[in-house]
């Protein structure tokens, strides 16, 4: 398995590859931040990815752009939710990535009762 985390470095959005029940992969480009050798990123806890984690925690990564749009190579990877002091450390760091456009969405999820999960992301 290769770990080329250096593909990562400056880019704002990885392309999150869940796979559904019957196998069949689906990508989401999703912001994420890079903490040592494990990548955060949040979602809505009801969103398809989150449940497809909790059935299937094995997940593939690649850089890519805002569209989904892939570059560099897919690294195989292991996802798990986050209890609420990693996700506080987590968001910390996503904050300090995406500053403003971060915390208001933040908020905005807040103020519409949304319920978010944070995802760690492990390779090896």
């Amino acid at each position: 398995m290769s770990t080329n985390l250096d593909q990562f470095e400056g880019e704002k959005y990885l392309s999150l590859q869940t796979f559904r029940k019957n196998g069949t992969p689906v990508d989401t480009p999703v912001w994420f931040v890079q903490d040592g050798v494990r990548f955060y990123v949040y979602s809505l806890a009801n969103a398809g990815k989150v449940k497809r984690i909790r059935n299937n925690p094995h997940v593939k990564v690649i850089p890519c752009d805002i569209r989904g749009n892939t570059k560099g190579e897919w690294l195989d990877a292991n996802a798990r939710i986050v209890d609420k002091a990693e996700a506080e450390r987590a968001h910390n760091l996503l904050n300090k990535k995406y500053g403003l456009t971060k915390r208001i969405g933040g908020l905005f999820s807040k103020l519409m009762g949304r319920e978010r999960t944070t995802i760690a992301i492990e390779f090896g």
